[in-house]
């Protein structure tokens, strides 16, 4: 038995998520059907994050096992022949057959995409959130460093989530406007593991920052508050995409 690692790239827009759902169409599902028609075996991917309906992902990572004699470089090509034209398998390799993508010292990256301007773009609409009114950049960066480090996000957590604590660690956090596109607004977000909607509570946060509808202070007057009443709304799904994961252990 082998374990195989892929990457992945997906438009998230017309999929109910990552996970497997009954009766409906997510990553998870057209993963597993496209590799076992390849490998002749039921698989069942493993996903090292979850992505809800309407996420993207660059950079989503999962592992499956396989008595498969394919070689490990040549399964996302065989797979990719099987996949809708919304996901694409940019990587195989073969790891360690312990290696677990959720149980292992990881970071992950989000980016939350904004296109300010007077009018939506159709040709970026499906993946960036429109905003019409001006956006202070600087003040959304100032307001974000509050949110550095390792802190209770309880204030920035879906109610729905079910967690042992909301205590998370975030190792990066910066807002930038595109030099060549001054409407192209980008928040990106690295930590060790985030919960459920964080980064697009912090977005929807750091958005209220910059169009003046909060104070720079208030997020820390949230984020020590630990209501998530007093956070801003959860950002539209379409514009957030997972980046990237980098995994701190040997994986090979």
């Amino acid at each position: 038995m082998r374990r195989i690692m892929l990457r992945i790239s997906y438009d998230g827009t017309d999929f109910c998520g990552w996970q497997l759902q009954e009766n409906e169409v997510t990553v998870e599902s057209e993963l597993n059907r496209a590799l076992s028609e390849v490998t002749g075996e039921e698989i069942r991917v493993i996903g090292a994050s979850r992505t809800d309906s309407g996420v993207h992902a660059e950079g989503a990572v999962c592992v499956f096992d396989t008595e498969c004699r394919i070689p490990a470089e040549k399964i996302s090509y065989a797979v990719n022949t099987g996949l809708p034209g919304s996901i694409r398998v940019w990587e195989s390799v073969e790891v360690d057959k312990d290696f677990h993508p959720r149980h292992c010292d990881s970071e992950k990256t989000y980016e939350y995409h904004i296109w300010n301007d007077t009018f939506d773009n159709p040709l970026v609409s499906r993946y960036a959130h429109f905003i019409y009114r001006k956006i202070d950049v600087p003040a959304m960066n100032r307001a974000a460093q509050y949110l550095l480090g390792e802190h209770d996000f309880k204030s920035f957590c879906s109610e729905k989530a079910e967690v042992l604590t909301t205590v998370r660690e975030i190792t990066d956090i910066s807002v930038s406007r595109d030099d060549r596109d001054e409407r192209k607004i980008t928040i990106r977000v690295t930590g060790k593991g985030f919960l459920y909607n964080m980064v697009r509570i912090i977005s929807g946060t750091l958005i209220e920052v910059g169009t003046g509808l909060r104070t720079v202070e208030s997020v820390k007057d949230t984020l020590e508050a630990c209501k998530r009443e007093t956070a801003g709304p959860t950002a539209p799904a379409k514009g957030l995409v997972l980046k990237g994961i980098i995994f701190k252990e040997p994986v090979l």
